[in-house]
């Protein structure tokens, strides 16, 4: 009898620990689905901002809602995808000038570390060849089912760092100095 139920209890333990939301789960994210995107602005002289986004990025995340602190983010972005919807503007953000995208055809981040506490996750930017570190503040917007049988988590964050520390020294003046990031992500679990 004492046997039956150790065996018992083992096997309890076991499914509650493999139930969805206990454990870690890996995702992809959701760019097929337009359910995530890679925003900026940047001031205009101080007059305005201009605004864009990258369209063309791919990622994965691994989320624990039971320890949130071992999520982990990885994503490649492909800059020749710079979108502000102004065509000679994207010529030029694509130029040596800036992103240089013909040298630097890929930036990437990847966590290494986060802290439900404050909600930062802090990482490893890679743009116009250098590497950096960053933090994101992120907001858990939420997590469950989706209509099509699978199961989806979304999150937001914002950032910002300074071109120059990046290697992009083109001047447009001290209010066009930094870069303000917005980040929407909503994945599927794998």
């Amino acid at each position: 009898m004492k046997l039956k139920t150790t065996l018992a209890g083992a096997l309890l333990a076991t499914s509650v620990l493999a139930a969805p939301g206990i454990q870690a789960a890996d995702y992809a994210i959701d760019t097929k689905g337009a359910h995530a995107s890679i925003n900026f602005r940047v001031s205009h002289l101080g007059y305005s901002w201009l605004e864009g986004r990258f369209n063309d990025f791919s990622g994965q995340f691994s989320y624990d809602e039971a320890n949130p602190n071992a999520s982990a983010v990885e994503v490649e972005i492909q800059t020749a995808s710079v979108d502000s919807n102004h065509a000679e503007r994207d010529k030029h953000l694509r130029s040596g000038d800036f992103l240089d995208v013909d040298t630097y055809p890929k930036a990437s981040f990847k966590s290494t570390g986060y802290s439900a506490d404050s909600g930062v996750l802090s990482g490893e930017l890679t743009l116009h060849g250098v590497t950096k570190p960053v933090e994101i503040q992120v907001t858990k917007i939420g997590q469950g089912d989706d209509p099509w049988g699978g199961y989806r988590a979304g999150f937001s964050g914002t950032t910002e760092f300074q071109m120059k520390d990046f290697g992009i020294t083109k001047n447009l003046g001290p209010a066009s100095e930094t870069v303000y990031m917005e980040l929407h992500v909503e994945g599927i679990r794998q």
